[in-house]
């Protein structure tokens, strides 16, 4: 039970850190906040991010519990989140030549509320609807066998990756841009599309296993 639950938030962690990595609006407003209030930008807008997506999963549970647990639809989810990982992956890789963390940004974009803005901002990138839209689901509907201590292991593991690449980039931005060499950004990316081809494998196996 113990490894089980272990396992469960160390893989939560890599993909969500795979996800946070890559650039998307709530990145650049938080690059934005952070040249102008410091360190804490990071975790106030990964605050208002964790709030969304803790209702987000309370929402499943409530009311997908009983269909999450059929055959055919973790036969379903466990396919297609593969597909998508796997398709995460190889667009990452396809992208590491010319990949740079851009650290201008839009000034009309800043925001006053960072928690609310974590919220708004997460909401305006289409890839975190598709990401709890498959993969997301997924794993809740893995982590979900062991109880609320699974669902418990996967979001804390969630929520911690997200917090950990933002702090670390609300510091960097407040310290200075030669914490973000681009050499270093591709090789972080390298590795994450690395341990999504792993993760992919992972459910083509047990939506095959079932499948059989």
């Amino acid at each position: 039970m113990l490894f089980s639950l272990a396992a469960i938030f160390l893989s939560s962690f890599v993909i969500a850190l795979s996800g946070a990595l890559m650039p998307g609006p709530l990145l650049t407003v938080t690059v934005s906040e952070s040249t102008r209030r410091g360190a804490m930008a990071g975790p106030l807008m990964i605050l208002g991010h964790g709030i969304l997506e803790l209702v987000l999963v309370i929402a499943l549970l409530a009311g997908l519990a009983p269909f999450l647990v059929r055959d055919d639809v973790f036969i379903f989810i466990a396919l297609a989140g593969g597909v998508i990982l796997m398709w995460m992956a190889l667009a990452m890789f396809r992208s590491l030549p010319a990949l740079q963390l851009k650290l201008e940004v839009d000034e009309e974009k800043k925001s006053q509320n960072l928690v609310l803005a974590g919220i708004l901002f997460s909401l305006a990138n289409p890839y975190w609807t598709i990401w709890w839209a498959s993969i997301g689901l997924g794993y809740i509907l893995n982590s979900v066998k062991f109880g609320i201590l699974g669902v418990a292991a996967f979001f804390t593991g969630h929520i911690l990756a997200d917090l950990a690449w933002y702090a670390f980039i609300s510091i960097g931005v407040a310290k200075g841009r030669r914490f973000f060499s681009d050499t270093v950004y591709r090789r972080l990316i390298g590795c994450c599309a690395s341990f999504l081809i792993v993760f992919a494998c992972y459910f083509f196996y047990s939506g095959i296993e079932k499948l059989v």
